[in-house]
C-alpha cells in the first residue's frame, strides 16, 4: 500500500477538547490541521477543517460526517449507520452532519479528499459501502487500543458494544472516557479488518431519518431559510426564449421602488456548456429585500427578441419523432443488435406492433432554485444546494478565478432535486451578481414561475415496438425504434453517444429474446434539456412494460404468465455494461408484489383492473402490481405493491419510504404532468397548468416487499420505483376499462379515449 493509499484510510487527528476524529482522507501526515472545513459550531473545538469523520467527545457523543449531498433520499442516514455499524456507536447517540465540498491541492494537482460526493444518481450508498466502512472501523480499533491500555489487558481479548469498550470480567468504558487517549494512538499500518455481516447490529435494523425530527418540528433549516447580516436579495425577470436578446429596457420604474439597489442585465456565456452558464439572458433586481425585489421586477418591462428557438413548438416536435419511426430510410444509431431481427420476423407466427409516447417534463422541485453566496476580493462563501459540489466548484473557480482553498461551497440538505440540481445556470446568475454587491452577501431567489419556465426538461420521445412470436408464443424477435432529443446534446458528448441519456442498450428485454434491435433516432431542438429522476429508465419501462401486456392481451392469457415465459428459468444473462440479468431476482419480485396483490385469484374476476410490470436498473430489481377502481370517468388508484431487490438493505425504513415516495412521484407525474411550448415558450407557469397529484389521486399506501439480498453489495435504490409504476398502472386502466393509454400523461388521454 502506498503512503497517498494509506492516508486515505487511517486519517487520524486529535481534537482539542479531548475528541477523538477520524478522517478517510488524503493529506499530509503531517498536517498539524486538517485542511478541510467543518462547521466551529458543531465541534466545539479548535478545529475548522476536517475530511470525512468519525468524531467521539467526551461524553461519549458521535458526530458523523455525511459526504454526499441529501436531496431527501435519506443517504446521510444510511451512510452515517454504515459507519455507526463498524464502530460500534450508539445509535441513540450518533449526530450526523452534512459535509460542504472539500478540496485539496496535492502535488499541484487538485484532489477530492471526501471523494464521492454527488447525490441523486443512485450511487450514494454503493459508493459509500467499501471505503466508508473503514473509518467506523479504525475508529474502533483505537478506540480497543485505548481500552486495552487501560485495562492492561491484549486488544483481542476486548469487544465493543453500543458506545462502550468491555473487558473479559466485566469491566466497562464508554468511548467517551477513551476518545482523548485514543486519538493519540498512531494508526496501523494497513487497513483493519472490518466485521462479518453477522455482527452487524445497525445495518438492516430500521431507523427514521437522522434530520426527521428537525423536519417534522420546522426547526431544520434549509438554505432558503438563511440569509447572512447585511444579504440582498436578487430575482431575475428572464427572457421566455434561451437564445433569445434583450432588445430594450427602462430600468428606472424599478429603479424608484424603496429598497431596489441596482437593475442588472445578464447574458449568457455561449461558450460555456450547458448547466454552466444563466440558461437564458435575464434582468436582474437587487435589493434589500425580497417584496423590493419583486416589487421592482414587476415594473420591469424588458422587451425580448427571440432567437432561433423561437419557432420550437412541441406538438410539431412530437410529429417530426413519430414520422422518424415510420420512416424506412430514416438514419439513426443502432444501440444493440442481437441476432437477425429481420431474419425472424420473416418466420413469423404472429407480429405484434404499437407505438407510445412520452411528454416532456419539469423537475418542478418542491423547493425552487436559490443560492446564497458572499464574494469576496479573495474569497467566495457559498450555501449551495447542488447535487453535484464538485462540477459545482468548477463553475465557480471559472467564473471569480479563485484557487481552490478561497472557495468555501457549503452544501445543506435540499428540498427536492430529481436531477435539476446537477444544473448549475442558478449558480452562475448568483455568482455573475455577487459582483455587484461590492462584498455583501447575495441572495439569488427563483419563484415556482421562473422553475417551471426555465428547467432543463426531460425530453419527450416516441418509441415504436415490435415483437415476432413463433408458434409456441415465444417471443423470438424484438425491435424498438426511439426517436427524441438527447439531454445530453451540447455537453461534450460525442454524437454516437448521445442516446446514453434517453436509453440503455441492456435494458429489458435485451438478452431474453435471441433477435434484438434498439434504434436511436436524434431530434434537433434549441429546447433546455437535462437529466431527471429515473433516467433513462422511464420512457422505455412504460413502453415496453405496457407493450408486454399488449401481447399477453393478444394472446389471450395471463400477464403474468406471459412476463414469466420470458424470463425464463432463473439464471445470470451476461450484459454488455459488465453486470448480469439476474432472471431468478427479476422473478422474485415479480411474483411477490402480483401475490401480495391477490393477482392470481383477481386478475380476472376483480370489477377492478389488476396491472403488472417490471425492471432492473444497475444490480438492483422492482416489480409494480397496482389495482385501480373506475368511477364515472374517475380512476381511483385501490392499492398499490411495489416488491425490490437492492441486495443488502442498510436501512429498511429508509428504503421504504424511498420506495413509496417514488412510487408516488412516478403515479402523478404519469396520471397529470406534461410540459408544452409553442412559438418557442413553455405553456406552463404554475401547479395550476402543471397539477402535481392530490391525494385524492394517489393511493392511501404503498405497500412495500423488500426480498432479501443480504450475500450481495447494496444497490442505489432513490429512483428504483420510478419506471414500473406508470406501466403498470396504465395496465390496470385497460383491464377496468378496455382503454389502451398509449401516451402520458395518462389521465388526458384516458379521457380522450373514454
Amino acid at each position: 500500500m502506498t503512503d497517498h493509499a494509506r492516508r486515505r484510510f487511517l486519517k487520524v487527528l486529535a481534537g482539542s477538547a479531548g475528541a477523538l476524529v477520524v478522517g478517510v482522507a488524503f493529506a499530509p501526515a503531517d498536517a498539524a490541521t486538517p485542511p478541510w472545513p467543518l462547521p466551529p459550531d458543531r465541534l466545539g473545538d479548535d478545529y475548522r477543517d476536517l475530511g470525512l469523520f468519525v468524531r467521539i467527545d467526551g461524553s461519549g457523543d458521535v458526530l458523523i460526517g455525511a459526504r454526499e449531498p441529501e436531496t431527501g433520499t435519506g443517504c446521510a442516514t444510511a451512510i452515517a449507520r454504515i459507519i455507526a455499524d463498524e464502530l460500534d456507536a450508539d445509535w441513540q447517540r450518533v449526530g450526523v452532519l452534512p459535509l460542504g465540498l472539500a478540496t485539496e491541492n496535492r502535488d499541484g494537482r487538485l484532489t477530492w479528499p471526501y471523494g464521492h460526493q454527488l447525490g441523486g444518481m443512485g450511487e450514494s450508498v454503493p459508493a459509500a459501502w467499501a471505503d466508508l466502512r473503514q473509518a467506523g472501523a479504525l475508529a474502533r480499533w483505537l478506540l480497543l487500543e485505548a481500552a486495552a491500555r487501560r485495562f492492561g489487558i491484549a486488544a483481542d481479548r476486548l469487544r465493543s458494544e453500543a458506545g462502550q469498550v468491555i473487558a473479559p470480567d466485566g469491566r466497562r468504558l464508554g468511548y467517551g472516557a477513551l476518545a482523548a487517549d485514543a486519538a493519540r494512538i498512531d494508526p496501523p499500518e494497513h487497513p483493519v479488518p472490518l466485521k462479518s455481516p453477522e455482527r452487524y447490529g445497525l445495518i438492516g435494523r430500521p431507523a427514521g431519518d437522522a434530520d426527521a425530527h428537525a423536519i417534522v418540528t420546522g426547526t431544520l433549516r434549509f438554505a432558503s431559510d438563511t440569509y447572512w447580516p447585511e444579504t440582498l436579495v436578487a430575482v431575475l425577470a428572464r427572457c421566455p426564449w434561451p437564445d433569445g436578446e434583450l432588445a430594450a429596457l427602462d430600468a428606472a420604474p424599478a429603479l424608484a421602488v424603496k429598497g431596489v439597489v441596482k437593475v442588472v442585465p445578464l447574458k449568457p456565456d455561449p461558450h460555456a456548456a450547458p448547466g454552466e452558464t444563466p440558461l437564458a439572458p435575464a434582468v436582474a433586481v437587487i435589493a434589500t429585500d425580497t417584496w423590493a425585489a419583486l416589487q421592482g421586477r414587476d415594473k420591469l418591462k424588458p422587451v425580448w427578441k427571440p432567437g432561433p428557438s423561437g419557432s420550437e413548438d412541441s406538438t410539431a416536435l412530437e410529429q417530426r419523432a413519430l414520422a422518424l419511426l415510420e420512416d424506412k430510410t430514416a438514419t439513426g444509431i443502432t444501440v444493440r443488435n442481437d441476432g437477425d431481427v429481420q431474419a425472424a420476423s420473416k418466420k413469423a407466427a404472429r407480429r405484434f406492433e404499437a407505438t407510445y409516447v412520452l411528454p416532456w417534463l419539469a423537475h418542478a422541485t418542491p423547493e425552487p432554485m436559490h443560492c446564497l453566496v458572499r464574494l469576496e476580493k479573495d474569497r467566495v462563501t457559498l450555501l449551495l444546494p447542488t447535487q453535484a459540489p464538485q462540477q459545482a466548484f468548477a463553475v465557480v473557480q471559472r467564473l471569480t478565478g479563485l484557487r481552490p482553498e478561497q472557495i468555501e461551497i457549503q452544501v445543506p440538505r435540499m428540498g427536492g432535486g430529481y436531477g435539476r440540481r446537477l444544473e448549475h445556470d442558478y449558480l452562475a446568475e448568483a455568482l455573475l451578481l455577487a459582483r455587484e454587491t461590492a462584498g455583501k452577501p447575495l441572495k439569488l431567489l427563483w419563484t415556482r414561475t421562473d422553475d417551471l419556465g426555465h428547467d432543463y426538461y426531460r425530453p419527450g420521445a416516441a418509441i415504436k415496438l415490435a415483437a415476432v412470436l413463433d408458434r409456441k408464443r415465444n417471443v423470438i424477435a424484438w425491435s424498438q425504434r426511439t426517436a427524441g432529443a438527447s439531454s445530453l446534446a451540447g455537453r461534450g458528448v460525442s454524437e454516437d453517444r448521445l442516446w446514453t441519456s434517453e436509453l440503455s442498450a441492456d435494458q429489458l428485454p435485451a438478452g431474453l429474446v435471441p433477435h434484438y434491435r434498439s434504434d436511436w433516432y436524434a431530434l434537433q431542438t434549441a429546447m433546455p434539456r437535462g437529466m431527471q429522476r429515473g433516467m433513462p429508465h422511464l420512457s422505455q419501462a412504460f413502453a415496453v412494460e405496457s407493450f408486454i401486456d399488449e401481447l399477453a392481451h393478444q394472446l389471450k392469457e395471463n400477464p403474468l404468465d406471459t412476463r414469466l415465459r420470458l424470463l425464463g428459468e432463473p439464471r445470470q444473462i451476461p450484459l454488455g455494461d459488465g453486470r448480469v440479468l439476474d432472471t431468478g431476482r427479476l422473478r422474485a419480485v415479480l411474483v411477490q408484489a402480483a401475490e401480495r396483490l391477490g393477482w392470481k385469484q383477481n386478475w380476472l374476476h376483480s370489477v377492478n383492473g389488476l396491472g403488472l410490470a417490471c425492471w432492473r436498473i444497475g444490480d438492483a430489481y422492482v416489480a409494480h402490481a397496482l389495482e385501480v377502481a373506475l368511477e364515472g370517468e374517475t380512476l381511483r388508484i385501490v392499492r398499490a405493491v411495489c416488491a425490490v431487490d437492492v441486495g443488502r438493505v442498510i436501512n429498511p425504513t429508509g428504503l421504504e419510504g424511498q420506495v413509496a415516495g417514488a412510487t408516488l412521484d412516478a403515479l402523478g407525474t404519469a396520471l397529470n404532468l406534461a410540459v408544452t411550448f409553442k412559438d418557442g415558450r413553455i405553456q406552463q407557469t404554475t401547479y395550476r397548468d402543471y397539477p402535481l397529484a392530490g391525494m385524492a389521486q394517489l393511493p392511501r399506501e404503498v405497500e412495500v416487499i423488500v426480498v432479501p439480498g443480504e450475500n450481495r453489495a447494496p444497490s442505489g435504490a432513490s429512483f428504483l420505483a420510478m419506471p414500473t409504476a406508470a406501466p403498470a398502472l396504465a395496465n390496470a386502466v385497460f383491464r377496468v376499462s378496455a382503454v389502451r393509454v398509449r401516451r402520458l400523461p395518462l389521465m388526458r388521454e384516458f379521457l380522450r379515449l373514454l
